[in-house]
């Protein structure tokens, strides 16, 4: 069995060399960025005087969300593509004839 010469050698350890220097390259810059940004998650935020609290401003919508939640079950119904469930189905109906009377007198 034939073994390489020793100049193959000694370019198969310099492109290990390369190789593992890049790799521990590349793992220092990730353990870095980790670094970074963890400890950019653990400063308190910064709030300005006089600004509103975030708490505060998202609970003054409440009652809208009850509204909302209401459509966001039905999405063809917001679109308007299937009746809407949460009406009676005699107003429904009656709104139908309604629009379709509209749509004929004209």
């Amino acid at each position: 069995m034939k073994l390489g010469s020793p100049q193959d050698h000694a370019q198969a350890m310099q492109r290990i060399c390369v190789g593992i220097t890049g790799l521990a390259a590349v793992i220092l810059l990730m353990a870095l960025s980790f670094a970074i940004f963890s400890s950019a998650n653990r400063e308190a935020p910064v709030s300005a005087a006089g600004a509103s609290n975030a708490a505060v401003v998202a609970n003054l919508t409440g009652v809208d969300n009850i509204a909302a939640d209401r459509t966001r079950d039905e999405p063809l119904a917001e679109l308007g593509v299937a009746p809407s469930t949460d009406e009676p189905s005699g107003a429904a109906q009656a709104r139908e004839q309604a629009h379709r009377q509209d749509a004929a007198g004209k």
